[in-house]
């Protein structure tokens, strides 16, 4: 079975999360639950909100606006990669089944 280039993000974005894991370990004792990494998601997910507003113009941010928002873009969707992992929900087929849902309403 040939591996897909999403195949190799999910790899790459589980690689990393196994190192900020290993950081939690040798900081605070214990790795953070999959409430807390979803604390962190909904956290990114707020940041991209407000980046937009700014790309729009509609919140005053200043100069590194699209930079940002391009990184916690990124960031977002590493991390629905690590919650699907950690819940056992294959994100393929997660993605599959909206769209093939949402598609049947149009």
């Amino acid at each position: 079975m040939e591996t897909s280039d999403l195949d190799k993000l999910i790899e790459r974005s589980l690689a990393i999360r196994d190192k900020y894991h290993e950081l939690e370990l040798e900081h605070h004792g214990s790795k953070w639950t999959v409430e807390e990494d979803a604390l962190a998601f909904l956290t990114d997910a707020g940041l991209v909100g407000r980046l937009t507003m700014s790309q729009q113009g509609r919140w005053p941010k200043g100069e590194g606006t699209v930079p940002e928002l391009k990184h916690k873009l990124g960031e977002s969707m590493w991390w629905l990669m690590v919650l699907a992992d950690r819940m056992d929900i294959d994100p393929k087929e997660a993605l599959e089944a909206f769209l093939t849902k949402t598609e049947k309403l149009f």
